[in-house]
């Protein structure tokens, strides 16, 4: 990993991370630095690493999201189990799936910035608590 970025916060970045989104069209660039900025804001100990070998991911005891540009959005996936609440209804996709959800963000709108660091924080806490599976097979999901 290397230093942070004078724009980033305080965070290591991984370089690899730095690629891929480096590698993006601007706007596309602009949701994946502000999804990145969110996710390390929600806990200052969250790491960055490249999974499947070009997708970024931030992890912190578990997966916490990971980012997919497609060629009109960019996905966040969720690693939450589907047990981390939705009230603001930013859940774009996966909303059965039982590991990960997607928040889709496209061209011209904004990161749901306020709901999204929740959701972060809550699957922190879900994470450092055992995580999800663990949550749902005790009954506390």
């Amino acid at each position: 990993m290397s230093r942070a970025h004078p724009d980033s916060g305080s965070y290591a970045r991984d370089p690899r991370v730095d690629a891929y989104i480096d590698a993006l069209p601007p706007w596309q660039q602009r949701i994946c630095r502000e999804v990145r900025d969110l996710v390390h804001a929600a806990d200052r100990e969250v790491e960055e690493t490249v999974k499947r070998r070009v997708q970024p991911y931030f992890v912190l005891d578990g997966n916490i999201c990971a980012l997919l540009a497609a060629k009109d959005h960019v996905n966040v996936f969720l690693y939450d189990g589907a047990i981390v609440p939705d009230p603001h209804g930013i859940i774009t996709a996966g909303h059965g799936n039982t590991s990960a959800r997607t928040v889709a963000v496209y061209e011209g709108e904004d990161v749901p910035r306020t709901p999204l660091l929740a959701m972060f924080q809550t699957i922190i806490a879900n994470n450092r608590a055992g995580g999800w599976r663990k949550l749902k097979g005790e009954g506390l999901a």
